[in-house]
């Protein structure tokens, strides 16, 4: 019985876990995490800050997955910080996956 509650339990923890996974390796695959992490600054904010930020916006995923495609454009004000975010080349659907997964933190 036990053995069979533990194999239960690991089944359900990598069917939860799988998506979430999966996720953060399309943010590895599309670059984003070069520049951002889920938790602690690195070059940009991390995924927690920006959920913060966004949490209260119902169009956070598309006005972020148009700030990702555009980048920082020269002369506006920055979001965050002093460096400049370079726009990604990333395909918007793998973006919007991203950043839903990012609004999670």
């Amino acid at each position: 019985m036990k053995t069979a509650l533990r194999t239960l339990s690991l089944i359900s923890a990598l069917l939860l876990a799988g998506p979430a996974l999966a996720d953060q390796a399309l943010a590895l695959q599309n670059g984003c995490l070069g520049c951002h992490k889920p938790e602690g600054p690195l070059v940009g904010p991390d995924f927690k800050q920006i959920a913060a930020r966004y949490r209260d916006n119902p169009e956070a995923v598309e006005v972020l997955t148009a700030k990702v495609k555009s980048g920082s454009q020269p002369g506006e004000p920055l979001n965050w910080g002093q460096i400049m975010m370079p726009a990604s080349p990333g395909n918007p659907d793998d973006i919007r996956t991203v950043i839903r997964w990012m609004l999670t933190h």
